[in-house]
């Protein structure tokens, strides 16, 4: 009879700190070519990005760690009944079981093969430099329905890379968009066919609103979002409070279960978390500590109390990077983040 296999230590804790996407890349790396290429080629421009930037991120991981991630996969997989990859009912069930309903929609827009033919999509592929340059020259209702159709974190980099005094009026058009109808859209695909020389199908499509400009916001840096609001007040004051209730912050983090608040802690650089602690309000603070392991807590309590006093502005960067990797950890489903007023950020 064969002896249990004991893991060391250190195989055990790398296992432990690996992300669902960095495990994915793991099983990547161990398809051919050719079998992993073609799983790429069913998943959208920012999950390719994702997991090609996770694969490199792995790339030192010992073997006992590769073959832990194999087995927690093959457990994974007996549990199915099958696994139906290219079947297009599995894919829109599993999604919308995974991400619900709405999410699961916003995915399969974005990557089932009728939309995979829009010209609009092929900024998903191109970095916010290029795309900034590609739309300064257009009317700002067209800049506003391109940024609407990008990933929140990629149409805040683009946003970054504007005029700063076009910012303002940009986001005002996005936080106004409701149902986009036909006309409109056809008004945007010729600018793209001016650019990218080609045909779509066009439908009427649901993009923008409030709650787009308030995610695009929480990507942006703290001045930047302060003067874009303040701007905004200037002329519509209940649109920027509309858009400041249905922003994520930091101190929303409280609402969120603790199963998904100790996950985000193994995410978190420890440096981002002192920081931001420092200005956190107390409840947090202590709810934050209770995911942690009492020498964990303990240890960042001490860290907190030998740095002293700190600008205002680093702890707000500091929050914000925090709220970032809780948005993309709620992107890839890894999280559940509860947002103002109950409702559920995803």
């Amino acid at each position: 009879m064969a002896e249990p296999v004991v893991q060391n230590t250190e195989t055990v804790r790398i296992f432990d700190t690996l992300t669902g996407t960095q495990k994915s890349a793991i099983l990547m790396m161990l398809l051919g070519e050719d079998e992993a290429a073609e799983i790429l080629k069913n998943l959208s421009p920012r999950e390719v990005q994702h997991l090609g930037a996770a694969m490199y991120s792995v790339q030192g991981v010992n073997q006992e760690t590769v073959n832990d991630v194999l087995d927690e996969f093959l457990t994974i997989i007996k549990q199915q009944t099958s696994i139906g990859l290219g079947a297009g009912n599995y894919i829109r069930n599993v999604l919308t079981k995974a991400l619900g309903g709405d999410k699961a929609q916003s995915v399969l827009s974005r990557i089932t093969p009728a939309a995979s033919e829009r010209p609009i999509e092929i900024l998903d592929w191109m970095d916010a430099r290029s795309i900034s340059e590609l739309i300064l020259d257009e009317h700002p209702q067209i800049v506003a329905l391109i940024i609407s159709y990008l990933d929140y974190g990629l149409a805040a980099d683009v946003l970054t890379l504007l005029p700063q005094e076009m910012q303002p009026e940009i986001v005002r058009r996005i936080a106004t968009l409701e149902t986009v109808q036909p006309e409109a859209v056809r008004e945007l695909e010729r600018v793209m066919q001016r650019k990218f020389k080609q045909n779509t199908t066009l439908r009427a499509s649901q993009i923008g609103g409030v709650k787009a400009a308030a995610k695009i916001m929480n990507f942006t840096k703290t001045a930047m979002e302060g003067r874009i609001m303040k701007s905004i007040a200037k002329d519509n004051k209940t649109l920027m409070t509309a858009i400041q209730d249905n922003m994520f912050v930091f101190d929303n983090l409280i609402l969120s279960d603790d199963r998904s608040l100790q996950t985000l802690l193994r995410s978190l650089p420890q440096e981002a978390m002192v920081l931001a602690l420092k200005g956190a309000d107390e409840a947090l603070r202590e709810k934050l500590f209770g995911c942690m392991s009492t020498r964990a807590a303990a240890n960042l309590k001490d860290e907190m109390e030998a740095l002293g006093p700190v600008r205002l502005t680093e702890v707000q960067e500091a929050q914000k990077q925090i709220i970032n990797i809780a948005r993309k950890l709620s992107d890839d489903g890894t999280i559940v983040l509860a947002g103002r007023g109950g409702d559920e950020m995803v």
